[in-house]
């Protein structure tokens, strides 16, 4: 089902924004809104959108926290550039 994909974009935002009044509305044709409840009413924050393009409006709005890099993770990554190899996964 391919509105997964934008359900789940507007998860992360109710998330990342603390306000649980986010919704997607779907429209035929494979068209995505976004609405915020919070307001009297409902209130249109977005045009109908195709889905790539109605997911990344809806990361745009509210983007992710940079991920916090030890110095070990730099140096680590420093020297598998380095080395041309990159990590291969474990196999037993």
């Amino acid at each position: 089902m391919r509105s997964t994909k934008a359900i789940y974009a507007v998860e992360r935002l109710k998330t990342r924004s603390g306000n649980a009044q986010y919704a997607a509305v779907s429209l035929s044709g494979g068209l995505f809104y976004l609405v915020d409840r919070a307001l009297a009413g409902e209130q249109k924050l977005s045009s109908p959108l195709p889905l790539d393009d109605f997911v990344t409006f809806v990361n745009a709005l509210k983007p992710e926290k940079p991920r916090r890099v030890s110095k070990l993770d730099l140096a680590m990554d420093e020297q598998i550039k380095r080395s041309g190899r990159a990590r291969a996964p474990k196999t037993e």
